[in-house]
């Protein structure tokens, strides 16, 4: 059975962010709260971790996984992204928004969309978030807490215990934290492209 941590979403307290790092580190699958629901999260690069994601929310290998990062100053670790680009980013994060962009070399293979070497890139308006990736220093690979045949995400911590506690490692109450999906823009084109419209303005981004 998973462990469950009640973290203050305003002053998170630091023995459980640190205990919740090192349960990531150590190859753990945790759900966490986001500005938009809470979210299925693993250690960069974790494979097996990855794969186990997979299987709780029956994703193919197409799948894209997000990166969700504390802010924009390693983004070019990541993502290529040029002056005008990265203008509107840091107009538009932290917030609830998905960024879909061009992939650097950093970015492992299969995180990647197969035929595009894309990446989604996300910095979520949370301070629970923002104090796990403090303390981990690099980015969390995530993806939405949405089960087989839902099109809602799960928004209690405990309706996700008693549904998945088996399968987790760590689920952290960070209490109700919304339940609107982002809005994804890529910006592998030409221009940019609002692909999903959610809980962030779109208006910025449509030209």
């Amino acid at each position: 059975m998973s462990q469950f941590f009640q973290i203050h979403p305003e002053t998170p307290q630091k023995r459980l962010i640190k205990q919740a790092v090192e349960i990531l580190r150590k190859g753990g699958v945790i759900v966490y709260p986001t500005d938009s629901g809470y979210a299925l999260g693993c250690h960069l690069g974790d494979k097996q971790a990855a794969d186990r994601i997979k299987r709780i929310r029956r994703l193919d290998d197409k799948h894209n996984f997000t990166l969700v990062c504390r802010d924009l100053s390693d983004i070019g670790v990541y993502a290529k992204v040029d002056n005008t680009q990265y203008r509107l980013l840091k107009n538009f994060t932290p917030g609830p928004y998905t960024f879909i962009l061009d992939a650097t070399s950093e970015v492992p293979r299969r995180l990647l969309h197969p035929k595009r070497r894309s990446i989604g890139i996300r910095v979520p308006d949370n301070e629970i978030v923002r104090e796990l990736l403090g303390e981990l220093g690099e980015p969390i690979m995530s993806s939405t807490l949405i089960l087989p045949g839902e099109t809602e995400p799960l928004t209690d911590p405990y309706d996700i215990r008693e549904t998945l506690g088996h399968e987790l490692d760590l689920i952290i109450d960070g209490g109700f934290c919304g339940m609107e999906a982002t809005t994804v823009v890529n910006f592998t084109g030409d221009v940019p492209e609002v692909t999903r419209v959610g809980k962030g303005d779109p208006a910025p981004f449509q030209v």
